[in-house]
């Protein structure tokens, strides 16, 4: 190693990025994972100040719904693609300057992408990641961060099925000997399962609810399969005819029924996956099963919904949340591994 590239060690502190719909982690070469924040940007409309941004984060999502005249709670990214190019750098900027105290050398970045985007959804990716202060970027397929993530053995001579359920999409995917056989990503994932969970109500008690309440409830109460235990919840939105503040009850099989849809188009895709394989790869599954991460991974009986349909064994992984990034972190650390799974 020469000199220069000891000094590079010591003063940069290189980035893994998982760049989501919902939410964006940072892994510090070294340090593990020291952000997680909601890809929400607040900016202000106002006369003067237009385009500022007012919050970043935490503090952005509290917005969302509620935000004052002239303050617009933005989500830059969408489907797990840049769908603000302007918006997605700032936000990006923010959360590297929030972690990379040590500035003699510009970072070199892996970022996380779903496995279907176009080249022009990449080169915006990584312009994105470069005028955010990025040396270098790399892009890794989400699917294959996750089964990193979940310690999944991907350089064996056998099959590792990975099920990566996030905001934006849904990634589903077969790794064997460090390379992808099969994938296929959905754009239907949290946020579509959000949407019809806050139709659903207004459908049925013509009661208007946020983007943040229908969130809460499929965290609360959300289930993908029934159970002999049905929870309910109390729902506080807007009477469509009245238009006065009010508030109903709504179960669990409300909610299963909400987001079936959704669920439907998932089992659809790992069953299209699950077709296509080579006879001995599918084997590797029958014996090893399928993983789950992401946060749709920690929706209720999912994996028994999964078990239902496939008739194979279903693991959620130790953090579903933080896959992508510890994956794409420890790609970082091992850049011989990086080489081998990085995408043009």
């Amino acid at each position: 190693m020469n000199i220069f590239r000891r000094l590079f060690n010591v003063f940069s502190n290189d980035l893994a990025i998982d760049l989501g719909t919902a939410n964006t982690l940072v892994y510090l070469r070294g340090r593990g994972i020291i952000l997680s924040e909601p890809s929400v940007v607040a900016v202000s409309r106002k006369d003067g100040h237009n385009g500022k941004i007012m919050a970043v984060g935490s503090e952005a999502k509290k917005m969302l719904g509620s935000t004052p005249a002239g303050v617009e709670a933005i989500r830059p990214m969408k489907d797990g693609v840049i769908a603000d190019f302007e918006i997605t750098q700032s936000m990006l900027r923010h959360f590297i300057r929030q972690t990379h105290y040590r500035r003699l050398f510009r970072p070199r970045m892996i970022v996380a992408v779903p496995s279907g985007i176009t080249q022009v959804e990449k080169k915006a990716v990584r312009e994105a990641a470069e005028q955010a202060g990025a040396s270098e970027v790399y892009l890794i397929e989400e699917p294959m961060a996750a089964a990193i993530g979940a310690g999944l053995p991907i350089t064996e001579p056998a099959a590792n099925m990975i099920v990566d359920i996030g905001g934006g999409t849904t990634e589903v995917a077969i790794i064997s000997l460090a390379g992808v056989v099969y994938s296929r990503s959905v754009r239907v994932a949290g946020d579509k399962m959000n949407e019809a969970i806050a139709q659903y109500i207004r459908k049925k008690y013509n009661l208007h609810i946020g983007e943040r309440t229908a969130e809460n409830i499929k965290h609360e109460i959300g289930t993908a399969y029934p159970s002999d235990q049905v929870d309910t919840v109390e729902v506080k939105g807007r009477h469509s005819v009245s238009s006065l503040p009010m508030a109903v009850a709504i179960d669990s099989e409300e909610i299963r029924k909400a987001i079936k849809e959704q669920l439907d188009t998932i089992i659809n895709t790992v069953k299209s996956a699950l077709e296509k394989i080579p006879p001995e790869l599918a084997a590797d599954i029958v014996t090893r099963g399928i993983v789950l991460t992401g946060g749709g991974a920690l929706l209720r009986r999912l994996d028994v919904l999964l078990r239902e349909e496939t008739h194979l064994p279903i693991i959620i992984a130790d953090d579903p949340l933080k896959a992508v990034a510890i994956g794409s972190g420890k790609a970082l650390e091992n850049l011989d591994i990086l080489k081998e799974i990085a995408i043009r």
